[in-house]
């Protein structure tokens, strides 16, 4: 069962990773690889109740690997840790299958009460490189989390989420938009308010045209200049 387990995650190492040339390598050279090895091995220790053991070689692990994993986590199939340095997985994080994760993740707590402390997240989700997801929250599935983020409540599925603290700004994304997409795109929220100011720009003129249009039928003259615009004249050419 342990040796299937590794044998998926090269495959996927090889499969979500374009720079992994072939199994050899990623079985040698990949922290992430090696982190989900020994957490495999340390969750069956912790679940035999040998957890100081657990503990300890988990220790070990994040030595080498610079990726904490706690032995009491529970991971789900498929899950790719890229690059991994600095990631942290608390001790009641859940995750589902299909989950791929940047170098400096953090799944921690908020509380120092025992009990669900950190967060579960669902299948095919996407979390870049510095995000920070608290508490014992829940993020939906094929949601994406920008880098740097900080989430503290609960994400709905098919969602992006960027900012710290972390906000949707957008949902609803259907799979057909997410295959086309890809797991590494993320909206920017900035180019959307312009592309939403520039689709508005056509109706205000036609509005101004028409409000003009009315002024002159009414006999209102408009001026050709105002008070406003002949101050910054004046500085400039003072």
């Amino acid at each position: 069962m342990l040796l299937r387990q590794i044998q998926e995650d090269i495959a996927v190492a090889l499969e979500k990773d374009p720079a992994a040339r072939n199994a050899m390598e990623v079985l040698f050279l990949y922290p992430g690889v090696h982190s989900l090895i020994a957490y495999r091995l340390t969750h069956w220790l912790w679940g035999m109740g040998f957890k100081f053991i657990a503990r300890g070689l988990s220790q070990f692990a994040r030595w080498v690997t610079g990726i904490e994993i706690h032995p009491a986590a529970i991971i789900g199939k498929r899950f790719f840790i890229d690059h991994g340095m600095g990631v942290v997985i608390g001790e009641t994080s859940e995750i589902g299958d299909n989950v791929f994760v940047y170098q400096g993740v953090t799944l921690g707590g908020l509380a120092t009460k025992k009990g669900k402390r950190h967060p579960t997240i669902s299948d095919d989700v996407v979390i870049g490189a510095g995000a920070k997801v608290l508490g014992p929250i829940k993020i939906g599935c094929n949601t994406k989390i920008g880098s740097g983020s900080v989430v503290l409540q609960d994400v709905p599925e098919y969602s992006t989420v960027i900012g710290v603290p972390g906000r949707v700004v957008f949902s609803g994304i259907s799979s057909e938009m997410e295959d086309e997409e890809g797991p590494e795109s993320f909206p920017d929220p900035v180019a959307r308010a312009i592309e939403c100011m520039l689709d508005r720009l056509p109706e205000m003129e036609k509005e101004i045209r028409q409000l003009k249009e009315t002024l002159h039928e009414n006999g209102i003259a408009l001026p050709d200049s105002s008070p406003v615009d002949e101050v910054p004249r004046k500085k400039i050419i003072g």
